[in-house]
């Protein structure tokens, strides 16, 4: 045919594309040979383009509107075509019912959208053509060819059949949950296709998910929420919550794989949160009320399932943190209370500081009928026991909330105040906060002393994290520096310390824990016994040059700065024996010489030495006694006679009444004084007689009579914590003048919270000794009362 020849006959060309439509839509089967293809695509070639010549050779313009004329025939003769053809089809879907539709449906879906992508080839040219002209006019009601085959199925055939269509496929849904197996590509060719037919009403060639939301989405979870309200009404009346959580979880993990088998990924933004909110939310009250039950039997998976469950839903979890928080309190105060109860009952287990393994303690079995005080219950505890149980339970419920609750920050919130409530308010603190950071400390010093039992360097390393642990929830953290430092000194001064690298290790977590000054005394101690070292040395050349070996005592010093170390002077004379006078001149010219202006304090009740025995028949080489320096200033007087009264004594060691019982009864205990018969039986007594002992005997050949005298340790604590509180008001009134020099003008109840919030880091400062504070600034005129404005305060330049 000619391009510029008669146009064709529209009747006999449409009946021809009619045919092969026809048979397109219906034997796509049987193919389509190129041939056809070409014959078909070419007669609406030639149909468009035949009518230029009718308008002769014109503009480009004329003959591309000639087109366009022909074209809208075509196009909706083919509009026709299907709306007849898809007429059949919904005529045969009345055969067909529940699976069978379903088959039905998806069978004619994919034969029609199959040979719907073929006629849109075969109509391309009319696709770049008189459609794209027509939409590019605005004509929205015209589209390409396969989007026409598309929104024909939706109007002629869609529409009638889609409530059909959907409660089959919520039967074969509710038969899957059911237990029963479904063909699931059914379903997701029915998901398919409605998702297929959102077209954009503005854009055409764009698709939306509006069709699928509205006629499938929609019933779909409103059917899938009715389902999961009767089943779980009825479920969790007839089992228990914890069969209930199975079936709840199984029932979700159901849902999210079905969104991931057939259904579009859309759904899963509104079918989870129903399915959750039928599921879980409308029986949140019973399953928190099983929470309790789960924690005191320590059913671990089931509080995972629990805490999984109940996170899916807003506040889901706020009343389980509530009920968390009380448990670990409660189960930590009854810890503490096993702890105290043992310690009533019976001996700490620990022994007493400063007692080394092995040591002989004379036994003394415990007194009977005698009521013990919470005081005396807190001074019986063992650091290692308190502390054991403490970390006992945070290690338990912080692996639970690791584990179970997956260390959400609430739950670790909610351990973090039940561990700080039990850790300073409990039994063994009912005479004080302070008692947990003192036992704390205790501890600290059982660990890194020599005679710890912890041989591993992994495990000091382990315990001290688990120190800083408790630390953490210790409020009054300026008792456990205190008391540790004490501490310290007292190792480095005996030299009884683990390890310089343990000790520096530990003053490195406190110094990350609470800052530069919070440790900077306690490494100024180490600056001082290396200095110390020095010193010694020089001295002892110096010793070696000017003196003969024989005159010369193995003598050892320490000199320490007053400002870091927390030693106190003695609180007893003391007459220094006359083997030692010499050496103890020299060394004070020696460091005169030195040090010019410096005084030396000498701290005679932390010295010690040994004393070797040569009147004992019992050791052929003679027993070593390891002594304090009081001690040995009793026993050096045995050089010269064998009995002394306590009134000789008296005089010449110089020690008070208090001072030299004490030590009198560690040597009377020990055995090597006896109280002579005779006289007053009665220690300290006046008049009695203390005699050598020459029958003493020991196991051991090195006897350690350096022990602290049990009355000296607890004034010793008793002195520490006053000390506390001293330098608490002294902190608290430089924190209130800082405060002040910076505001300048502050108003009463803001001053007393700027002061708790500076100094919380170190301690909880209570409000009435905040209030005795702000008085003693008035009365010293740092601060004063603001005119007219009585609750004002001013800071006095």
């Amino acid at each position: 045919m000619s391009l510029y020849g008669e146009p064709p006959d529209f009747e006999k060309t449409w009946g021809k594309l009619e045919a092969g439509v026809d048979q397109i839509m219906n034997n796509i089967k049987d193919g389509l040979s190129n041939q056809k293809y070409m014959e078909l695509y070419t007669l609406i070639y030639n149909y468009c383009t035949s009518s230029r010549s009718s308008h002769g050779m014109s503009t480009g313009d004329q003959g591309t509107r000639g087109a366009n004329l022909m074209g809208a025939d075509i196009y909706l003769k083919l509009k026709e075509y299907l709306r007849r053809h898809l007429g059949g089809i919904l005529a045969s879907s009345e055969n067909f019912m529940d699976d069978s539709l379903l088959q039905y449906y998806t069978r004619e879906w994919d034969r029609y959208t199959l040979a719907s992508r073929i006629v849109h080839h075969i109509f391309g040219y009319l696709n770049r053509h008189w459609v794209k002209r027509e939409i590019d006019e605005g004509h929205k009601n015209v589209y390409d060819i396969y989007t026409l085959t598309l929104v024909s199925w939706k109007d002629f055939l869609f529409m009638a059949v889609q409530t059909k269509v959907m409660n089959a496929v919520l039967k074969t849904i509710e038969r899957q949950r059911n237990g029963d197996t479904i063909e699931t590509s059914l379903i997701k060719k029915v998901v398919e296709s409605f998702v297929s037919l959102g077209l954009d009403e503005i854009d055409s060639t764009k698709s939306t998910l509006e069709v699928y939301k509205d006629y499938f989405e929609k019933p779909f979870v409103s059917a899938t929420e009715a389902y999961y309200k009767n089943e779980s009404d009825k479920f969790i009346s007839e089992n228990s919550i914890t069969e209930y959580m199975k079936k709840a979880e199984t029932r979700l993990a159901e849902e999210e794989a079905r969104v991931q088998i057939y259904l579009n990924p859309s759904t899963f933004k509104t079918l989870i949160p129903t399915t959750e909110t039928v599921l879980i939310k409308n029986h949140v009250g019973p399953i928190q009320d099983e929470f309790q039950n789960l924690l005191d039997n320590d059913k671990l998976e089931d509080l995972t399932r629990m805490y999984n469950l109940l996170s899916r839903v807003s506040d889901g979890l706020e009343k389980l943190r509530t009920i968390f928080e009380n448990h670990v309190r409660r189960q930590g105060l009854g810890a503490v209370e096993k702890v105290a109860e043992s310690a009533a009952s019976g001996p700490a287990a620990g022994g007493e500081e400063g007692e080394e393994e092995g040591d002989e303690k004379p036994k003394k079995p415990a007194a009977k009928g005698k009521p013990s005080t919470d005081g005396d219950k807190a001074e019986a505890v063992d650091p290692k026991v308190y502390v054991d149980a403490l970390l006992q339970v945070h290690k338990k419920y912080w692996d639970l909330v690791q584990t179970s609750f997956r260390g959400e920050s609430g739950f670790v919130a909610s351990l973090d105040k039940a561990c700080r409530e039990f850790v300073n308010r409990n039994r063994v603190c009912k005479v004080g906060s302070s008692k947990s950071p003192e036992l704390l400390a205790r501890f600290c010093d059982a660990l890194l002393r020599k005679s710890s039992k912890v041989a591993e360097e992994n495990e000091v390393e382990d315990m001290l994290n688990n120190v800083m642990t408790v630390f953490k929830y210790v409020e009054d953290k300026d008792v456990f520096q205190k008391f540790y430092s004490k501490m310290l000194a007292k190792r480095l001064v005996n030299g009884t310390s683990l390890s310089d690298d343990y000790e520096e290790l530990m003053i490195g977590k406190l110094k990350d824990a609470n800052g530069f000054e919070y440790t900077s005394k306690l490494q100024r101690m180490f600056t001082d016994i290396s200095i110390s070292a020095e010193l010694n040395n020089s001295f002892k050349e110096q010793l070696e040059r000017n003196h003969n070996k024989e005159e010369l005592l193995d003598f050892g010093i320490m000199v320490l700065g007053t400002a870091s170390w927390p030693l106190q002077p003695p609180t007893s004379g003391f007459t220094i024996p006359d083997d030692l006078v010499k050496t103890y001149e020299r060394f004070q010219r020696f460091y005169q010489n030195k040090h010019n202006g410096r005084k030396l304090n000498w701290l005679f009740q932390l010295s010690k030495g040994e004393l070797k025995t040569t009147y004992l028949k019992a050791s052929k080489t003679g027993y070593t006694f390891q002594v304090n320096n009081y001690q040995m200033g009793i026993l050096l007087q045995y050089n010269n006679l064998t009995s002394y009264t306590w009134e000789d004594l008296m005089f010449s060691t110089s020690l008070t009444k208090e001072v030299l019982i004490g030590q009198l009864g560690i040597l009377v205990k020990a055995k090597i004084l006896t109280i002579a018969e005779g006289g007053p039986s009665t220690l300290g007594s006046a008049g009695s007689k203390y005699d050598l002992n020459f029958d003493f005997k020991s196991k051991k050949i090195r006897v350690n009579l350096n022990l602290p005298i049990k009355s000296e340790v607890k004034a010793e604590s008793e002195e520490t914590h006053k000390t506390v509180e001293e330098d608490r008001k002294l902190l608290i009134q430089a924190a209130i003048v800082r405060i002040m020099k910076t505001r300048k003008v502050l108003k009463h109840v803001t001053l007393m919270q700027e002061v708790i919030a500076q100094l919380q880091t170190r301690f909880k400062p209570k409000v009435q000794d905040i209030k005795k504070c702000i008085d003693i600034l008035l009365e010293k005129e740092y601060i004063e009362r603001t005119q007219d404005q009585k609750d004002m305060y001013s800071y006095v330049a």
